[in-house]
């Protein structure tokens, strides 16, 4: 019980780093697919480890390693594209990965031990999906406030033309919807 607590901190924890954009590097395609290799050939070999093991803890082994790969993935597919929308994917998908790992630990209990430790992992990881989309939220706003301000601007600038005329309006109006990339 005290490793799913530990286990558990961890995954809150990693749920509240922030994970900037300003900070994802995308990669190029190729540097894509050798990770992607990579990241398959590293899932094979886990799971090959794991083979050495019996019962239970050859359940954990093997959803440690279906958990690592599906984070990979998520982290690579960030670090190519950039979006917040991948940027989201990973905190899912650690969420995710933990709770099937934390869930697969509860099995080495029995009763009401069992349910607890059940419960403690799908209350993580519900907080950590929670935080991933008030993350996605968050950024949803703050992209929508940055379009409102454009628009209010934009709103301002044309406003301002219509004071001129004929080719001074049109030369106005032409520069505020280049400023504002408006059509």
């Amino acid at each position: 019980m005290p490793k799913l607590k530990t286990f558990a901190a961890m995954l809150v924890c990693a749920s509240l780093l922030p994970i900037s954009a300003a900070y994802a590097q995308t990669i190029s395609k190729a540097e894509y697919q050798t990770s992607k290799t990579r990241i398959s050939t590293d899932y094979k070999a886990d799971k090959a480890a794991c083979s050495a093991l019996a019962g239970n803890a050859k359940d954990i082994c093997q959803e440690e390693a279906k958990g690592k790969e599906k984070m990979a993935r998520a982290e690579l597919e960030y670090n190519y594209t950039g979006k917040d929308a991948d940027r989201i994917n990973v905190l899912v998908a650690k969420a995710k990965a933990a709770y099937e790992v934390a869930k697969e630990r509860c099995d080495d209990l029995a009763g009401n031990a069992k349910d607890v430790c059940r419960q403690e992992a799908k209350a993580v990881e519900k907080k950590a999906l929670a935080d991933a989309k008030m993350k996605k939220e968050i950024g949803d706003a703050k992209k929508g406030a940055a379009t409102e301000k454009v628009d209010a601007d934009y709103k301002v600038a044309i406003e301002k033309c219509d004071a001129l005329a004929g080719d001074a309006k049109a030369s106005c109006i032409a520069t505020a919807k280049a400023k504002f990339g408006k059509n």
